[in-house]
């Protein structure tokens, strides 16, 4: 589990694509499970981490387009 002092989208993102599958912790949004890439949406969560999630997926996908278009 990688833990970040900092919600850093940029620096989570690329731990994310390095290991594909885990878990991570962000201060002030606790702890985010990915799979395959993406971060899995709980169940029950607070809107900012809901917002969060939602925010790191989209920005992945977008790298994901941007890397298949060079």
């Amino acid at each position: 589990m990688r833990m970040f002092p900092v919600y850093s989208p940029k620096l989570i993102i690329k731990h994310v694509r390095i290991f594909l599958n885990g878990v991570i912790w962000v201060k002030d949004l606790g702890q985010l499970e990915f799979a395959n890439g993406r971060f899995i949406m709980p169940k029950k969560s607070l809107p900012r981490v809901r917002q969060a999630i939602s925010e790191l997926n989209s920005m992945m996908e977008s790298q994901r387009c941007e890397s298949n278009l060079a």
